[in-house]
């Protein structure tokens, strides 16, 4: 009676979200839209409200529970996940995460109680739904970086050719905004606002390197400060840079084809387990089906679960190669 009940209210609050996302979501969006302006120069990350190193114009940005926006911002120490949001790109909240978060905690703690009849594994399911859009978020990341990286050599080249042109470099930086695609465009263009609102060069580059944590545009910033400070033939330094990032991508190239077999290997081995269950279901049912009744069999599968994701998590660890 209790699991139909529960049920229930699971279904029926999937009803209402879903309802409230088509009917609520279109105004948001446009109206994120709208704000996208004054948000790209918003406070940046770890300073104060009232500090000086923050942004020229501040505008916080309302999710589900702004209560629990505003005290995530003022708590350094949770200053990670809208750090994290902003790197991924995601249009979200922490609140919103939050929110996701515990409903896929509940929803798959759960399931995993109905499916496995083992202590344990609600548990393990509900840390597992807590933890995914968080992986989700760091996946995005990744993802994005990678792209940045990719396109960062042709943003040094557009602005090497516009400043021996005879572009001033924030001129430059405008082009590069205006010129190129998503990330590299955007993250140029808050920089390049940034800076055109009043904020100090020096500022907005640094926050620049701080949303993209990536060797390469460290070194973009330090050249370009001490081009500054020094002089210098600025242009000549980029495209030093420029070649230097193509090289390195060779190179990185070179020992991804190294390091196909293990990679290979990984996700065989990854996926040979399920593929063979999946058979075995229809070749033998029988002895499949004491797998999943019995004790033993379930608290197999469980480690067998967790052998597994270590095993592919330390050859990933093997394979990966820093250049």
């Amino acid at each position: 009676m209790g699991a139909a009940i529960l049920m229930f209210f699971i279904g029926a609050g999937s009803v209402l979200g879903i309802y409230a996302l088509i009917t609520y979501l279109p105004a948001y969006l446009a109206q994120r839209t709208l704000d996208q302006r004054l948000k790209d120069v918003s406070t940046p990350f770890g300073a104060e409200p009232d500090s000086d190193a923050a942004g020229i114009i501040k505008h916080a940005a309302e999710g589900p529970l702004p209560a629990l926006d505003k005290i995530v911002s003022r708590m350094s120490s949770s200053s990670w996940l809208p750090h994290l949001i902003e790197q991924s790109g995601t249009k979200t909240t922490p609140s919103a995460i939050a929110v996701l978060s515990l409903f896929l905690m509940i929803l798959c703690g759960f399931m995993t109680a109905l499916v496995v009849r083992v202590p344990l594994a609600p548990l393990f399911g509900a840390i597992l739904g807590a933890m995914t859009p968080v992986l989700w978020l760091r996946h995005r990341r990744n993802v994005r970086m990678k792209k940045f990286e990719e396109q960062f050599p042709e943003a040094l080249d557009l602005l090497s050719r516009a400043i021996r042109a005879g572009h001033a470099f924030q001129t430059a930086m405008g082009m590069v905004a205006d010129e190129l695609k998503d990330p590299v465009g955007p993250e140029f263009k808050k920089a390049y606002e940034q800076q055109n609102f009043g904020l100090p060069l020096r500022e907005a580059l640094n926050q620049l390197s701080d949303r993209m944590p990536i060797l390469d545009v460290r070194f973009f910033v330090t050249a370009v400060l001490i081009q500054r400070e020094t002089g210098g033939n600025l242009s000549e330094i980029l495209d030093n840079l420029a070649h230097v990032v193509r090289e390195r991508f060779k190179i990185l190239r070179q020992v991804r084809v190294h390091t196909a077999h293990g990679r290979f290997t990984g996700w065989v081995l990854l996926a040979l387990p399920a593929t063979l269950a999946i058979a075995l279901s229809f070749i033998a049912p029988d002895q499949m089906n004491l797998l999943f009744r019995e004790h033993m069999g379930q608290m197999m599968i469980t480690g067998a679960i967790v052998m597994q994701i270590i095993g592919y998590i330390w050859i990933r660890k093997v394979i990966k190669i820093e250049v």
